[in-house]
């Protein structure tokens, strides 16, 4: 493969618009995302964005290329989708070549995009061999991946050899961000508008195409793609992210979800839960009491965005609980302000603790009585507690 055979990735080498621009340009809601204002563009610099698909990845890329095209030569710029290699050769290959390329046109600095690497095995081969050589060394590479694990194991692979390169998490939108970009100012003034648009982000989660309107079908195919690529059972997954719907709110076990099951053994439910935690479709709350974090005992499962919840709950055949939803939200929202969200039971339960905050939500449940510093939240008030939230945590 040549670079030749890969200019449709990259238009602006013909003088043309990229087809993502154009896409995004059309859509009725659109935005910058600020995850790009944390990308390191100094060289050297070895970046890595994770999140899950269709969240906005290759997007942002594209419009950070559009910026870049203001103040450097279109050959200064490789856009690749990684996953129409076959094999890390021709990575290599297609690098070396855009190296000669800067060679001949007199480019100092490259910035090369490599998107959804997590869909080649062993892509690192065809990087870092020119990062050892130093043919990178005046570049600005930024890598994507949906996998969080997958990627977060091959980022180990580059000690001391990532420059300036930074690591950013992108997730759909926290409910923050989505009254942001939806115009409200001031919500803390305005109520109903508030109740009004918290009603919408439940339906539509922060993915950009729901906001748009636009079928909820290619996000759940893409879901589907990920788990076929990667070789597990879509059966074995439908029952998986059932009997996780139908426990919920309740804290519960490997071994109790697969209980609820056809007979699958715990291990093998474990490893499609594991699984889904890295493709950012769930998150765990693990047992906190006092200091100590008891990792084996029961554990709360919670879907990391209300359409993802929405759209497993329709394909697996389970029923969404309202009280299970709102609690959801709440628990990824505080994992985002704190990056760690846990819960505790003894004489009484609150469904989440991160940092100095205890939170009950009690959304459809009976009303009981709780200890002092806790924080009760009826249905109408967890619109506003996410709005206290500070939805970002900063590059690492």
């Amino acid at each position: 493969m040549r670079l030749g055979s890969i200019t449709y990735m990259n238009p602006w080498w013909e003088g043309k618009e990229d087809y993502h621009i154009k896409r995004w340009r059309e859509q009725k809601i659109h935005w910058w995302p600020n995850w790009l204002e944390r990308l390191s563009l100094k060289p050297f610099s070895l970046n890595f964005i994770l999140g899950p698909r269709q969240v906005g990845k290759t997007t942002g890329i594209k419009l950070l290329i559009q910026e870049l095209l203001r103040d450097n030569p279109p050959e200064s710029i490789l856009y690749l989708n990684v996953e129409v290699l076959p094999s890390h050769r021709e990575l290599l290959e297609l690098l070396r070549e855009f190296q000669g390329l800067k060679d001949k046109e007199g480019i100092e600095t490259g910035y090369i995009f490599l998107d959804e690497v997590t869909s080649l095995e062993g892509w690192w081969r065809g990087v870092k061999p020119l990062i050892d050589a130093g043919l990178l060394e005046k570049d600005v590479v930024t890598v994507t991946g949906s996998s969080s694990l997958r990627v977060k194991r091959d980022i180990e692979l580059f000690p001391g050899r990532r420059g300036e390169g930074k690591t950013i998490e992108v997730m759909p939108l926290s409910f923050p961000e989505y009254v942001e970009i939806m115009g409200l100012k001031n919500p803390e003034l305005m109520r109903e508008k508030v109740l009004e648009l918290f009603n919408s982000y439940l339906k539509t989660g922060g993915f950009p195409a729901s906001i748009n309107g636009l079928p909820m079908d290619d996000l759940l195919g893409a879901y589907i793609g990920e788990f076929v690529r990667f070789g597990k059972s879509l059966e074995i997954a439908k029952e998986t992210f059932a009997a996780v719907i139908r426990s919920a709110p309740s804290a519960t076990s490997f071994r109790a979800l697969a209980g609820m099951t056809s007979g699958y053994s715990y291990k093998v439910i474990q490893d499609y839960i594991e699984f889904f935690t890295e493709l950012y479709i769930l998150g765990i709350a693990y047992l906190k009491q006092g200091n100590q974090v008891l990792y084996k005992r029961e554990k709360k499962f919670f879907f990391r965005d209300p359409l993802l919840a929405r759209l497993f709950s329709l394909w697996s055949g389970a029923e969404l609980r309202e009280d299970a939803l709102y609690e959801w939200v709440v628990q990824e929202h505080l994992y985002r302000r704190f990056g760690e969200v846990y819960y505790y039971r003894n004489s009484y339960e609150v469904d989440a603790i991160a940092g100095d905050l205890k939170v009950e939500v009690k959304a459809g449940k009976a009303h009981r009585r709780y200890p002092k510093g806790v924080r009760v939240l009826e249905k109408e008030d967890v619109p506003f507690f996410l709005l206290e939230l500070t939805p970002q945590q900063p590059a690492r």
